[in-house]
């Protein structure tokens, strides 16, 4: 059984963002929890729920910010666990705020960062993660990979009948 994953967003307008996230770590079965915590708004409770992440079975946290985005590196500044940065595209600045925000971390403070509103990105990440001590969750990202493959694989084979067809 993996650790569980902590999906972390400051807000609840990121959920339509994070629960790409949701999904994904779903497929992978992997057991999770949901919360809101702002860096801003509730920085005491982020720093908690962070200093005791690890002892409370999570093994990677995933934090979902918008604009000034400082809720990876609160998070990541009280945990020795890894964690992944999702910026949220939520202000006029079209997410380079938030992904800025989230990727210019001082050293010793790191945040893995996904693109701009890349949370199946930020779940398959920490999947790969939890995947170093899991076997079976390592093949089920390995299945992941040649399904794509094979995806790809027959889309080039109905666009090169296509091309031979002009």
């Amino acid at each position: 059984m993996s650790k569980k994953v902590a999906v972390i967003m400051g807000s609840d307008s990121d959920f339509p963002v994070v629960q790409n996230a949701v999904k994904k770590l779903k497929a992978f079965e992997i057991p999770y929890e949901v919360h809101v915590m702002s860096a801003h708004r509730t920085p005491e409770a982020a720093a908690e729920f962070a200093k005791h992440a690890a002892e409370n079975e999570f093994g990677v946290i995933i934090a979902a910010a918008g604009k000034a985005a400082h809720l990876g590196g609160v998070l990541a500044a009280h945990t020795i666990l890894p964690v992944i940065g999702i910026p949220i595209k939520s202000s006029a600045l079209d997410g380079m705020d938030a992904l800025l925000s989230t990727v210019q971390m001082p050293p010793g403070i790191p945040v893995a960062t996904v693109g701009i509103d890349g949370a199946a990105n930020a779940a398959i990440l920490a999947a790969q993660i939890l995947a170093l001590s899991d076997p079976a969750l390592a093949q089920d990202l390995q299945k992941m990979k040649s399904d794509m493959a094979e995806g790809v694989r027959k889309k080039d084979a109905a666009v090169q009948k296509m091309a031979e067809e002009l």
